[in-house]
């Protein structure tokens, strides 16, 4: 365990973590029809400001051959993303293994395929996770990019990041769901387009022009069933008039 930001964390860079991570999701899978296994968007923590992710000795053990520290911690992710579908897929054929991570892969200034984007947190820098990755090659059944953010919203556009995720999930097998942050409508704190109930209900319209985005999911449940500001209700009038699709 490493203390990092007031909490502790597992180490990821240690095979036997890895391997107790599975263990404990197979277990599951194993003993019940479940019909899916989802990641959310923990893998390396979240960076705190003055802290540093103590992995020093599990580097020195298993970092040999690395270029840097980021890279060797990206393949311990992309090791656990592989070990995962590849023993779930063996276990239980049919159930679909998904991840809902941070929306944002990595700024175009950073990386000229990331997104016309200027978030503070870029997901395969920060989080040591390679999300786009993942899906071009088709190493997940479905990813839901947690794209949290209002249309027009400067630093993480919502109008831009779907594009984005929709030419980085075409032509592949991975299924592409939007996240939506419903928890966010009218929450004075948020932006002005937050106090719009109509605001998400613009998302699914601006996302229906694109094909590979093959629904949404909100974010949180509590917020679907109690919808003390109208935005969900919003969203069923304008979009789910007609029964629900069974998911692709």
């Amino acid at each position: 365990m490493v203390a990092y930001g007031g909490k502790l964390y597992y180490n990821p860079g240690l095979p036997q973590v890895r391997a107790f991570v599975e263990d404990a999701i197979l277990d599951a899978v194993r003993k019940y029809p479940v019909d899916g296994v989802h990641f959310d968007d923990y893998f390396y923590p979240y960076p705190v400001a003055g802290q540093t992710f103590d992995d020093d000795a599990a580097y020195d053990a298993y970092g040999g051959g690395f270029s840097d520290r980021a890279a060797w911690r990206r393949d311990n992710i992309d090791k656990l993303i592989r070990e995962t579908a590849a023993r779930i897929e063996q276990v239980r054929p049919g159930t679909r293994f998904g991840i809902s991570p941070f929306g944002v892969w990595r700024n175009s200034a950073t990386d000229p395929r990331g997104s016309d984007t200027r978030a503070g947190v870029q997901t395969y820098d920060d989080l040591c996770a390679d999300t786009r990755k993942w899906v071009r090659e088709n190493w997940i059944d479905y990813i839901v990019p947690q794209l949290y953010w209002n249309i027009g919203f400067a630093a993480a556009d919502y109008a831009k990041l779907v594009p984005w995720w929709a030419e980085v999930a075409r032509g592949t097998k991975t299924r592409l769901y939007a996240g939506e942050a419903l928890y966010k409508a009218g929450d004075p704190a948020q932006p002005a387009a937050w106090q719009d109930p109509a605001e998400l209900s613009r998302h699914l319209t601006l996302a229906a022009k694109y094909p590979e985005v093959g629904g949404h999911v909100f974010f949180a449940a509590r917020d679907v069933a109690v919808d003390s500001f109208g935005a969900m209700a919003r969203v069923v009038a304008d979009h789910y008039q007609g029964p629900a699709k069974a998911p692709r």
